[in-house]
């Protein structure tokens, strides 16, 4: 097996480590990163908060390629893949400070949102962060030609998926006392959601 690599992680990585750098601070100690894919972003990420511990969660089937990236990087801040999926597996039992996720919204089902942010609320103590990247429609308006082609091309790919509506988690999160604190604007029609749990 040839080692996965996702181009994408590879163009945003350097933007959103920028923004990361903003929003971590010294006393955030562990950090679960949902649907790491390759496991790129936390090689690449982790050597830059030696004091934060990095989990890594995606789908069994990832594990293999996510390990030959942690292998590769041997970095003692960042743990060995966990099995999660919202809606399919319970919520990982630990105490986090961030809760870090990279263009997973727009390919879960809604129902898998609803049920992913619950388990936010749940099992988050107050004033833990969580970060969301990916793209994101506005006033139910897609933001870019590109956006509009790419949520055609998801719903080719699975019907339940598209790009989500800001509005629409801005308020599912409030109604799981989960607050925006920013809403930052990226590269490429992009965004943060930087939310903290009330």
């Amino acid at each position: 097996m040839n080692k996965p690599c996702a181009p994408s992680c590879e163009r945003n990585q350097e933007v959103i480590l920028d923004v990361l750098k903003q929003i971590i601070a010294p006393a955030d100690k562990h950090l679960l990163e949902i649907g790491s894919g390759t496991g790129q972003h936390a090689v690449f990420m982790a050597p830059n908060f030696p004091h934060l511990q990095w989990q890594i969660s995606d789908l069994l089937e990832n594990h293999s390629g996510i390990n030959m990236w942690l292998n590769e990087g041997n970095l003692d801040n960042v743990s060995a893949p966990i099995v999660y999926q919202s809606g399919k597996s319970e919520f990982p039992d630990m105490e986090l400070d961030i809760v870090f996720t990279t263009n997973t919204l727009h390919i879960m089902s809604w129902k898998s949102v609803e049920i992913m942010i619950s388990q936010l609320s749940e099992n988050l103590k107050k004033g833990a962060k969580i970060i969301i990247y990916g793209p994101f429609n506005y006033n139910g308006q897609f933001t870019s030609d590109s956006n509009a082609k790419f949520d055609v091309w998801l719903k080719e790919q699975e019907t339940h998926r598209g790009i989500r509506n800001f509005e629409d988690i801005v308020q599912l999160m409030a109604e799981n006392g989960i607050r925006l604190k920013q809403d930052i604007e990226m590269p490429a029609n992009n965004r943060i959601l930087y939310f903290y749990k009330s």
